[in-house]
């Protein structure tokens, strides 16, 4: 390829892409200078090497969630969306998405890759009033801070402010319905007061002040002082009561704004959550046969001693911490946590006598999209995320969190 050829290259594969000189670079893997870079292939100050040539070469065009817009009945956006999990639901619904934010870079490349949108970044840094106007607002925000697993600093943890941002989007943008997702624990954390704390925001009855040293945004601190109108309500909803085998219990806080559906005076005649299906799915009906070579996702001897070795701690202080194992003919697996690429422990799969392979799932991005071999695929109903060990149907109810 002549240098004249490949700069219109570079340009042309942006704009088919659809994607910022920034987004590009990103997608290529590079680090802060990378716009700057990409900019100077496209005015032909600098060429690329033949490793990334190769690289926007194999970037995908034909992404297989993008949306189709002569089907819109509704507009909505997609806040911590993580891969995109939330979403689909919703675009399938008629949907369009007018707008997603993800803050993790390897999630970021794998939404992009499903839907050919390439989310913004860091929530807390873009302004409500440019966020385009929506008609449901759809937020798995951070549970880090209200887990079990995780420290349980709620609101003392920055993590746990971002529900505050979700906040002010409301407070500006006003959307008629929403629907936020989190850990069970969220209800009981702090003897029950983030949570009431948060529901009294959402329906405009909180009158006590946020405490100053709170770590949150200037721009969400001042929203505070708009009252949202918002009818409430809230539910757990476990994954392996609709169709995904895994033991996943979260709340789902869904609104109706009040302003808007202003002749309704009875919410509970419009919304109901959904019954859990009478379909039983098991790991067996999930899994997906990989060749024996594949050994990607098989973990380490020395991972595998030290799983033991951990369990047997655990054991002996009369605790059930540890690894979990599970086989083909498990009903279900355990919950998969944020941290489950590291090794796995939560639900190891037995891929044969001595080896153990991840059960790959829709939570996080981080390990699979360096390899770019996490994908989307439609199947009749519902769908499911697919990696090179296994897959697991997914669900409304089974989100990034």
């Amino acid at each position: 390829m002549k240098d004249d050829d490949i700069y219109e290259y570079v340009r042309s594969k942006r704009k088919k892409l659809g994607v910022t000189q920034k987004q590009l670079s990103l997608l290529l893997g590079m680090k802060e200078v990378g716009e700057r870079t990409v900019r100077s292939w496209e005015i032909g100050e600098h060429k690329p090497s033949k490793a990334r040539i190769k690289r926007l070469q194999e970037l995908n065009i034909n992404h297989p969630f993008k949306t189709d817009k002569k089907e819109i009945t509704f507009k909505f956006i997609d806040l911590f969306a993580g891969i995109g999990g939330i979403r689909l639901p919703f675009q399938l619904n008629g949907g369009e998405c007018v707008f997603s934010s993800e803050i993790d870079y390897h999630a970021q490349k794998t939404y992009y890759s499903n839907y050919g949108d390439y989310p913004s970044g860091d929530i807390t840094k873009i302004k409500a009033e440019d966020i385009p106007d929506h008609d449901i607002l759809l937020a798995g925000f951070p549970c880090q801070a209200f887990s079990q697993a995780g420290l349980g600093k709620g609101f003392n943890d920055t993590r746990g402010t971002m529900f505050f941002e979700i906040q002010r989007i409301l407070a500006e943008k006003q959307p008629k319905m929403f629907l936020l997702e989190n850990v069970k624990r969220l209800i009981s954390h702090d003897g029950k007061k983030t949570f009431k704390t948060m529901i009294d925001i959402l329906s405009g009855s909180h009158n006590e002040e946020i405490p100053k040293d709170f770590p949150i945004s200037d721009e969400a601190r001042k929203a505070l002082s708009k009252k949202l109108n918002y009818w409430i309500d809230f539910k757990v909803l476990n994954a392996k009561d609709f169709g995904s085998p895994q033991n996943r219990e979260r709340i789902y806080i869904v609104g109706f704004n009040k302003n808007h559906f202003t002749k309704i005076d009875d919410f509970n005649e419009i919304f109901q959550f959904p019954e859990p299906s009478k379909e039983k799915v098991s790991v067996k009906d999930v899994l997906e046969k990989i060749p024996a070579n594949d050994t990607i996702y098989t973990i380490s001897e020395r991972i595998w001693q030290g799983h033991q070795k951990r369990k047997l701690k655990h054991q002996n202080k009369g605790n059930g911490f540890g690894f979990s194992l599970f086989n083909e003919n498990s009903e279900y697996t355990n919950t998969i946590s944020a941290r489950y690429y590291k090794d796995g422990s939560e639900a190891l799969m037995r891929k044969s006598k001595e080896k153990f392979t991840f059960c790959n799932r829709i939570t996080r991005a981080k390990r699979y999209s360096r390899f770019n071999r996490l994908r989307l695929h439609v199947l009749k109903s519902p769908a499911k995320m697919t990696g090179p060990s296994c897959s697991v149907r997914w669900s409304p109810i089974a989100s990034s969190c």
